[in-house]
């Protein structure tokens, strides 16, 4: 029997504000270590659970472009205007339409599921795409919250083992 050929599509959301090698680390281990066909960085106007970003959305979307522009894999968008809603929910839904035949992976640092219950929808989340998960300080994967995992099992996420990037968006407008 011939295997059906499914696209790999990662997504990696957020303010990026601003970008930074963190995020272009985890995006090329992750296109490495799952194969992707391609790996979209969603930059929002505003995430809804932190205060208003320091740069405007067209500066962080012009920084995505720039720092990503070497990796033809990974591809900067911005949906919430065509999506009406800055929520990961929404946006995966989204894809997901567009995208009926592809496998997606969405990425997340463990500093994000430990807060993951406070997301809107977010016991549905897994029903789109696949969590991946990416180590980060002070957040190990035996401390996340026991809420979340109650709602999604092992199968719904992968924890990808690698290094550690002491870097993150606020630490860099600590020293602006």
């Amino acid at each position: 029997m011939q295997k059906l050929y499914k696209k790999k599509i990662g997504i990696l959301g957020g303010t990026f504000d601003p970008p930074h090698k963190g995020h272009l680390y985890i995006s090329r281990v992750t296109i490495s270590k799952l194969k992707l066909n391609k790996l979209i960085w969603v930059v929002t106007k505003k995430n809804p659970l932190k205060k208003k970003p320091s740069l405007d959305i067209k500066a962080r979307k012009d920084l995505s472009k720039k720092i990503t522009k070497k990796n033809r894999k990974i591809t900067v968008e911005f949906f919430e205007n065509k999506i009406n809603s800055a929520n990961t929910f929404d946006l995966l839904n989204f894809i997901r339409k567009k995208n009926q035949k592809s496998e997606i992976f969405f990425l997340m640092g463990s500093d994000n599921l430990a807060k993951f219950h406070k997301w809107k929808k977010w016991e549905k989340i897994t029903d789109l795409a696949k969590l991946v998960i990416f180590p980060r300080k002070n957040y190990s994967i035996k401390s996340f919250n026991r809420v979340v995992f109650k709602k999604i099992s092992k199968k719904d996420f992968v924890y990808i083992k690698a290094k550690k990037i002491n870097i993150s968006s606020s630490l860099i407008r600590k020293f602006w």
